[in-house]
């Protein structure tokens, strides 16, 4: 394997980034290309495939360029990317699922909640699939919203010969190969990776019969374990990247499992987990959302947290996916939104620093003389429900709520804000480790990576909040590093995934928790956050 590169392409929401890796999980290179995002409506958001494909032929490129590597040294590659529905017509052209009729905008981003309606209904049958969604589906999957362009954009519905998640239709675009994989198709399309097959009774029982008539082709029946070999990357392909054609292309995996892919498997204390072991850490991806990824050799199942997913994540175990609809998101909202918001962006752009970076400032100025930078929020609390609770709760309907509002729109004001909502995400990831282990866990450790865990502030109160040590990665680009893993697997360089893991993942700092009195000032926000929500529902119950 020496001198032989693995390439990753990571397409979050916002950006498309690519990183080249050699066999140690060593980076190489890295390019980052921004992408469109349209929102034609109140919980509509949409993006175009073609702009996604755009962007990813520019970051692959750069990527290269700083690497400084010959195309042919490029072994593998990997595709992850946010479980987003892409929509295409029988010669693959784009079919717009939005209310504009733009056939540009012809992906349903994994954020958008347009189908809470369709969801809510398909909840109130109960199917016995929804077992394996933690009970409850959520609209940010991908049925619900199959049946709200059957309901409502009829027109979509009719022309389109694909409905690919997005991490699909990049190999399919890469390839021409229509492979599935079992992370998209398990943890998104109610596909049963235990059984082999989705449930056709459950299609037709939520309206989406059709699928079930055509024997899925429009949703894919060749679907494959991630890492396996999909095809070989196209001569049309392979000029766009500036690759060589007949590059391994391999099955792709969603964003946030991809980071489950470049953490859990890092040696800590001397050597690398075994499947027993595994059961004791969480792969916290935080970005625009936060997922907290776990696995276990038997099936656990956890009422209001997604799974448990055969073979989903790492092959052969059961994956367990909680997760946040909105946290770098909702961070972002609170700054943006202040009164004093664009002074302080502007600040930020004249010091040549970050809005984050200056708040973090200001906070540690005012903790001085306080017994710990925490209680700055003794009276400040934040319910961080504003996109909807994703877990455990699994209300999409859940509104965001701040308690200890003064008359006072100062920085200072803004910075106490910006600290409790950290710290209320903090509460919501307590939540669901404090849940999953409440149904066979025995989390102790979250490994931690993406854009959230760069902050120090996030970082501390997380690790304070749970109680859990914190383990950052040798290579913070572990989102990458996965997805570039799964192209090294694909080309044949390691046996499997957890042999992959074993040899490219590698632990970095290590932040513990502080306890003592600290630890009391949060089981105190821990009370206030589930109350915060029983208050929340006794205001529901008195305005019925």
């Amino acid at each position: 394997m020496s001198g032989r590169a693995y390439l990753g392409v990571d397409v979050g929401t916002g950006s498309v980034r690519a990183a080249l890796f050699d066999a140690a999980g060593t980076r190489l290179g890295l390019g980052v290309e921004p992408i469109q995002i349209f929102r034609p409506g109140e919980d509509f958001v949409e993006q175009s495939s073609d702009d996604i494909w755009r962007a990813v032929r520019i970051a692959v490129q750069a990527a290269l360029r700083e690497a400084g590597l010959a195309p042919e040294r490029v072994a593998g590659i990997g595709f992850d990317a946010t479980c987003s529905l892409v929509a295409l017509d029988a010669a693959g052209r784009p079919v717009s699922v939005s209310p504009t009729g733009s056939d540009e905008q012809n992906v349903i981003v994994w954020m958008d909640h347009r189908a809470t309606e369709q969801a809510a209904r398909i909840n109130a049958l109960g199917h016995e699939v929804l077992r394996y969604v933690g009970g409850v589906i959520s609209p940010e999957m991908q049925s619900p919203k199959l049946v709200w362009l059957s309901e409502h954009h009829s027109a979509a519905w009719s022309r389109a010969r694909w409905f690919f998640d997005l991490p699909d239709f990049l190999v399919w675009r890469a390839t021409g190969e229509d492979v599935r994989s079992l992370c998209t198709t398990v943890c998104k399309w109610t596909y049963l990776g235990h059984e082999g097959g989705y449930r056709p009774d459950y299609f037709r029982q939520i309206g989406l019969g059709a699928l079930a008539d055509e024997g899925f082709a429009r949703i894919g029946t060749r679907v494959r374990p991630m890492g396996e070999l999909a095809g070989g990357l196209t001569r049309a392909a392979a000029e766009e990247l500036g690759l060589a054609a007949g590059t391994p292309v391999g099955v792709a995996i969603i964003d946030a499992h991809a980071g489950g892919l470049g953490l859990l498997g890092a040696r800590l204390d001397g050597s690398a987990p075994d499947a027993a072991a595994l059961e004791r850490r969480v792969a916290l991806i935080g970005g625009t959302s936060s997922c907290h990824m776990a696995v276990s050799r038997e099936p656990k199942f956890v009422p209001g947290i997604w799974g448990p997913y055969f073979s989903a994540m790492i092959p052969g175990l059961w994956l367990t996916e909680g997760g946040q609809s909105a946290t770098g998101a909702l961070i972002d909202h609170v700054v943006q939104s202040h009164a004093r918001g664009a002074e302080l962006a502007a600040e930020a752009g004249r010091q040549g620093t970050s809005v984050y970076a200056l708040l973090n400032q200001r906070l540690a100025a005012m903790a001085v003389g306080a017994a710990f930078p925490a209680e700055l929020t003794r009276g400040l609390h934040v319910l961080p429900d504003h996109h909807g609770n994703r877990s455990p709760r699994a209300d999409p309907t859940l509104c965001g709520m701040v308690s200890g509002l003064r008359l006072t729109d100062s920085v200072d004001s803004l910075a106490l804000l910006y600290l409790a909502t950290i710290q209320a995400i903090a509460h919501g990831t307590r939540h669901i480790l404090d849940t999953m282990n409440a149904h066979g866990y025995r989390i102790d450790t979250m490994m931690a990576c993406g854009g959230d865990t760069k902050n120090p502030v996030f970082l501390r109160e997380h690790a304070d909040a749970t109680g859990c040590r914190i383990v950052l990665p040798r290579e913070p680009e572990a989102v990458l590093l996965g997805s570039a893993l799964l192209g090294a697997v694909a080309a044949g360089d390691f046996p499997s995934v957890l042999d992959a893991m074993a040899e490219m993942n590698a632990a970095g700092r290590v932040i513990e928790p502080t306890g003592a009195e600290v630890g009391a000032f949060h089981q105190k926000k821990h009370a206030v956050f589930q109350r915060m929500y029983a208050d929340q529902m006794a205001y529901r119950e008195l305005m019925r």
